[in-house]
């Protein structure tokens, strides 16, 4: 398990190249190597260039696209931006993509660039986050076809509250 939080950490790093200039390395925030139910927590860097992360891997994707990459729901808490969701498809989206993530009745809309989707609803995603079971996110993936991913919520208030905690 901690072999995969390596992972995930290392890939998170490589989409935010200004934190590899701070000086502290990643570190899992809480027990058990950062784990909170289905959520892992870490930080990275140290002053105004610090990081904190929430993430979660897709529990459940269908149908399954051959040669995919990992796919992750991410939150992100720094100093001056707050609330950043995005989701990690492991695919490139098709060009002007909209993937939309459902949380019970809430519907959260995400714009799209590479492999990443964005919102500019993180506080509305968060406080779905914290009182829902699951996040299913539908994404294009060309000719009028899509794929769902299903994150798990289990352990996401425990780690938000880390990251909250350690990036206030």
């Amino acid at each position: 398990m901690w072999g995969a939080m390596k992972i995930i950490l290392v890939a998170l790093l490589a989409a935010a190249p200004a934190l590899a200039l701070a000086d502290a390395g990643p570190v899992a925030l809480g027990p058990n190597g950062g784990k909170f139910g289905d959520w892992t927590a870490a930080t990275y860097g140290s002053g105004a260039d610090k990081a904190c992360y929430a993430f979660v891997s897709a529990k459940v994707s269908t149908p399954a696209l051959p040669k995919r990459g990992q796919v992750m729901l991410t939150v992100t808490e720094r100093q001056g931006a707050r609330d950043e969701v995005t989701i990690s498809a492991g695919y490139d989206y098709p060009k002007d993509a909209a993937v939309t993530l459902t949380v019970g009745p809430h519907h959260i809309d995400f714009y799209t660039q590479d492999q990443d989707a964005f919102t500019t609803s993180g506080t509305e995603a968060v406080s779905a986050f914290r009182n829902g079971d699951a996040a299913v996110a539908k994404s294009p993936i060309g000719h009028g076809k899509f794929v769902v991913d299903s994150f798990p919520l289990a352990g996401f208030s425990g780690a938000f509250s880390a990251i909250r905690a350690a990036c206030p």
